[in-house]
């Protein structure tokens, strides 16, 4: 099976808004799902290292506290690249501070060369970027955290 063909069935998928495909060639079985949370299989956990400690030179985003009860989030709707602005001289759509509207876009996410906007789909102001520029995200993590107003 080519990566390149496995690929365009996912772009495929992107395109048409499918949530499943299942394709049989011969003995070649593939079956691709999503938009659907991940199965946990029950797998001895290795131990990770510790994340690199973030410092002044170093813009790694610190883990989130648990948002208020009141906060609510800006979600990735797919898995891909997170990208703050338009290309790396433009300012970010966004800031902490900003008032968004349901209509505002506040990023990027790129998943198969295509780059999709994000609209903020909610109203309120922007308390935290919860993502680094560049960052991998997958299917509904918490992007941005917008307080109602």
């Amino acid at each position: 099976m080519d990566i390149k063909h496995i690929k365009n069935l996912v772009a495929l998928m992107v395109e048409n808004d499918l949530s499943k495909l299942e394709l049989q060639e011969g003995e070649t079985h593939i079956l691709l799902k999503r938009g659907q949370p991940p199965v946990v299989e029950n797998v001895p956990a290795a131990t990770a290292p510790p994340p690199p400690a973030a410092t002044g030179n170093n813009p790694v985003a610190a883990p989130a506290p648990p948002a208020k009860s009141t906060e609510t989030h800006i979600r990735s709707p797919m898995v891909g690249t997170f990208y703050s602005a338009a290309d790396p001289e433009s300012p970010p759509f966004v800031t902490v501070g900003d008032v968004v509207e349901p209509d505002t876009l506040v990023c990027l996410v790129e998943a198969m060369k295509v780059f999709n906007e994000i609209k903020a789909e909610v109203s309120g102001r922007l308390t935290k970027v919860l993502v680094n520029n560049a960052e991998a995200v997958e299917y509904d993590q918490p992007l941005f955290a917008v307080e109602p107003i």
